[in-house]
């Protein structure tokens, strides 16, 4: 029971939060109360509010990272609040930083000897990682233009349509173009012989993504560094590469450690990958690591004396929490290579289990790949009866987040359900989610079987056509599922928006 005490001031009467005064009273939306409560019913109103959200363990729209052992929490909880901007106050977290960006830099295959250390940092996530690298590249072509008595007022960055909002982020943000190669359908990722052919002397990178937000499917970094090399030779540029690994960079070298898409491959200068989704940390956590210290220029890094210490930063924000780099800390040396390989395998094959049972009912096509991020993406086959918008919100009844969306520019007519396969995300919970899924068609086919005949009398109040027989085919059921994607769609063009970092 909550117990909550009297500010009546009339004796020291106690209740529980439902039989106080506090059920009566709708809590502040626009302005702080002029009084305090208990802090018992304070958390038991707000709590009452949280129920309303999903649960994060069923929400399969997003990468991120919602179970870690309970000794990683406690480890949480002790340094929540540490700043982690206070160096000098917190010396050993500092050092875990570091070793953690050394850690990360060796496993993209960094040209570093074994005890040099890497150059990186921590972020708040993949999204301040990229506007890092993206400063660093515009801020090194910009410095070589003007070496070269060449202007320098219009930059740019080549990536695919299927990139994440933070990269439309950083090029409004830092005023840079990006030119974004199209999609076509069946081929869902940046094509690299588009993307060269994109490139010029304005160019301050080219960004590959390993994991794309859409399909899960890597793109070929190999080949555009092979590419890029060639038309670097032509025209005497010296255009780089950044691979935004958010979600990628963290299964890759486990499970496929000859594909080359990190380090090995000259061209790549920098790489992002997000802690807190593979990388299995709570948010939020993200890492940008750097070839060498050459692709870093050193007028983006500040040194601050504060509180006592000459402090390099090179950051978006001062001020954050030490609680998940710690985290991350502890998953690199509790797992280690040989658990991270077997987390990334069990997703694999969970994935492999929920996309087999999706192609057994024999409605869905498979859009994503089996080698990418572990994750499902299908279409309906057939869409004339109801959308995969109505099975994304008929799953919702039964708990699941499954997301609904339509695909980049150019392939925006294609409509898809993705489900994300994390560590927690166990073969039972597959077995459940088919089995929702299966009769989520059922009924969605038994209600489209029974709103394709109406009454005579409905159909003219509606304005359909009457047939012969006194019933109607009634044209909302397909038709409303065309309006919908199409709108869908107009919203997409408007202002494209993909996944979540």
């Amino acid at each position: 029971m909550v117990i909550s005490h009297s500010s009546s001031g009339v004796g020291e009467s106690a209740y529980n939060t439902f039989s106080s005064r506090y059920a009566r009273v709708e809590l502040p939306r626009y302005r702080m109360p002029e009084n305090s409560i208990p802090k018992e019913t304070a958390y038991q109103m707000i709590t009452d509010e949280l129920m309303l959200d999903g649960n994060p363990r069923l929400d399969l729209a997003s990468f991120v990272t919602t179970w870690m052992e309970p000794e990683c929490d406690k480890l949480i909880m002790d340094s929540i609040n540490k700043n982690y901007v206070d160096m000098d106050e917190y010396p050993v977290t500092t050092e875990l930083q570091n070793r953690c960006v050394n850690m990360i830099a060796h496993l993209f295959n960094a040209p570093i000897n074994e005890d040099e250390k890497a150059i990186g940092v921590s972020t708040v996530g993949s999204s301040e990682a990229i506007m890092l690298a993206g400063l660093a590249f515009k801020r090194k072509w910009a410095n070589k233009r003007k070496e070269e008595g060449k202007p320098y007022d219009k930059p740019n960055i080549v990536t695919g349509a299927n990139v994440q909002v933070c990269w439309e982020k950083f090029a409004r943000y830092f005023e840079v173009e990006l030119k974004e190669v199209k999609l076509t359908e069946g081929y869902y990722v940046m094509d690299p012989l588009k993307a060269v052919e994109m490139v010029d002397e304005n160019t301050i990178c080219v960004a590959a993504i390993l994991g794309s937000t859409l399909t899960g499917e890597y793109e070929d970094v190999k080949l555009l560094n092979d590419l890029v090399v060639e038309k670097n030779k032509e025209t005497g540029w010296n255009v780089p590469i950044h691979v935004d690994a958010a979600s990628g960079g963290f299964i890759a070298p486990f499970l496929h450690p000859e594909l080359e898409w990190d380090f090995r491959l000259p061209l790549v200068k920098s790489i992002n990958v997000s802690g807190h989704k593979y990388g299995l940390v709570y948010p939020g956590v993200g890492w940008v690591i750097w070839r060498s210290k050459d692709d870093l220029p050193e007028e983006l890094i500040f040194h601050i004396n504060y509180l006592g210490t000459d402090q390099p930063t090179f950051t978006l924000n001062f001020s954050k929490g030490a609680s998940q780099i710690i985290a991350q800390y502890y998953q690199l040396i509790r797992l280690g290579f040989e658990g991270y390989k077997h987390i990334m395998e069990n997703c694999q094959a969970n994935a492999a289990v929920l996309r087999e049972g999706m192609e057994a009912t024999g409605r869905f096509s498979i859009v994503s790949k089996e080698d990418g991020v572990p994750l499902v993406a299908a279409s309906l086959k057939d869409s004339t009866k109801f959308s995969v918008f109505d099975v994304s919100e008929n799953l919702r009844k039964f708990g699941w987040i499954v997301p609904a969306y339509t695909m980049a520019p150019d392939a925006e007519h294609v409509a898809v359900l993705r489900v994300v396969i994390r560590e927690d995300f166990s073969r039972s919970l597959a077995q459940r989610l088919l089995a929702d899924i299966n009769k989520v068609l059922h009924e969605l086919d038994a209600h489209a079987a029974h709103a394709i005949k109406v009454t005579a009398p409905t159909a003219t109040q509606n304005g359909n056509g009457v047939n012969g027989d006194d019933t109607v085919t009634q044209k909302s059921g397909l038709d409303t599922a065309k309006k919908f994607v199409a709108a869908c769609i107009s919203l997409v063009k408007k202002n494209k928006k993909t996944g979540v970092c």
